[in-house]
């Protein structure tokens, strides 16, 4: 077949437009692709909460004293107090980095408006090439990669560290009949400080715990793992509540300063009778629903662990009935706050257990109440969610009626 110069130019205007065509479906795919995930609300986020937050780091080691109240001076003095707070949080050399690029951006903008500077002593010519703007550019950029790259780095140390304390918390519930549960951990940063656990003795016996370390982060999670090292160790030795809050206040007050603290609540539940033996060093009350709907709160005011040398603790009994329900929690979830800053609260806890149900049907109940008051803002703190109930006694069926005899036969 023989092709003319008609055919062979339309092959290549044919050519021409599936190249640029496949080149416009490439774009689409990486404005897509870069795009993807970002929504209004995060847009949002990014002006009013994380721009709020930034400030507040950036500037928390910076003096604001004598700040003027309006003005242009106001508007200086906060940009000179922000640039100092960036500039202090780089090393030193990438500060000197950072400067060389505001210089560059300076020379540059100052020659482009045929800015000079003279006296007795200096004469001041700025240059308006733009490469002083690609040199701060690209001065930005190294600075922005060096910065990414650390951050890459803590974050993939901290996901190991997040992986370490999900291994120290429970992966499932006991099975001791009648008994069943429901939890939920939620962590404010990478890793948590609240902590519980449900661990079953050699003799049958329950020993249930939940505390909350203080702060966030890091050095939260570093002394929840303290206490969960601890407690296990006080468990082999007597898992008496009394003692084993003892040895843990010990190991905790050792471990740091005064800041460096637990709220504790632990109990010894016996599965045949429901006895409960249980401490509370200042940590959120539980609240045991009865089979009645009467709520009552257990524990008494003390101080947390790790806080003094010694701690008087009291310890006390209950007796968790057939049909009895307790809900377990850490302080984040009654103090968290929706956007008019009004708190969860303790009495809307108090109401939606009064309702009862099952374990996973009350966890439930809570968390959607929760998610809901909450809304959008981020978490605060940690919250930890235990709920145990205790199932109502069955009652046997009833016995079958009696069988009748048939009648005997008259003897003839």
């Amino acid at each position: 077949m023989r092709m003319t110069s008609g055919d062979s130019t339309g092959a290549a205007g044919g050519g021409r437009k599936g190249r640029a065509e496949g080149r416009v479906r490439r774009v689409r795919s990486f404005v897509r692709d870069y795009t993807g995930g970002v929504s209004r609300d995060e847009i949002r986020r990014l002006f009013d909460r994380d721009a709020a937050e930034a400030w507040a780091v950036l500037t928390r080691d910076q003096p604001m004293a004598g700040e003027p109240k309006r003005g242009l001076s106001r508007f200086f003095f906060r940009a000179r107090i922000f640039f100092l707070g960036l500039s202090y949080k780089l090393s030193p050399a990438r500060r000197l980095l950072f400067a060389a690029a505001l210089i560059a951006v300076l020379v540059a903008t100052f020659g482009n408006f045929g800015l000079t500077y003279q006296s007795e002593h200096l004469d001041l010519r700025f240059d308006g090439d733009p490469m002083w703007y690609l040199f701060a550019i690209a001065c930005l950029g190294f600075l922005l990669a060096l910065e990414l790259v650390d951050r890459v780095r803590v974050r993939d140390e901290l996901e190991v560290a997040r992986q370490l304390q999900r291994d120290l918390q429970p992966s499932a519930a006991p099975d001791v009949a009648p008994w069943s549960f429901a939890h939920v951990y939620r962590t404010a940063n990478e890793v948590g400080g609240d902590y519980y656990d449900f661990p079953v003795l050699p003799d049958g016996r329950i020993a249930l715990v939940i505390g909350d370390a203080s702060g966030h982060g890091m050095a939260a999670g570093l002394l929840m793992a303290i206490a969960n090292a601890t407690l296990h160790t006080a468990l082999d030795l007597d898992p008496q509540p009394r003692r084993v809050g003892e040895i843990l206040n010990r190991a905790l007050f050792r471990a740091g300063d005064r800041r460096a603290f637990m709220t504790f609540f632990y109990g010894l539940l016996e599965p045949s009778t429901g006895r409960m033996d249980y401490i509370c060093a200042g940590h959120p009350f539980p609240l045991l629903r009865r089979a009645s709907g009467e709520v009552v709160e257990l524990g008494c005011g003390g101080l947390p662990l790790g806080m003094r040398s010694h701690l008087e603790l009291t310890a006390e009994s209950v007796e968790i009935a057939p049909g009895d329900l307790v809900l377990f929690y850490t302080d984040g979830l009654p103090e968290a706050v929706d956007a008019a800053d009004r708190a969860f609260g303790f009495d809307r806890l108090r109401t939606l257990i009064a309702g009862g149900g099952t374990p996973e049907a009350v966890k439930d109940r809570v968390l959607a109440a929760f998610d809901h008051h909450r809304g959008e803002r981020a978490l605060a703190d940690d919250v930890s969610l235990v709920v145990l109930a205790r199932q109502a006694a069955v009652p046997p069926p009833p016995a079958p009626p009696p069988i009748a005899a048939p009648p005997r036969p008259a003897p003839r």
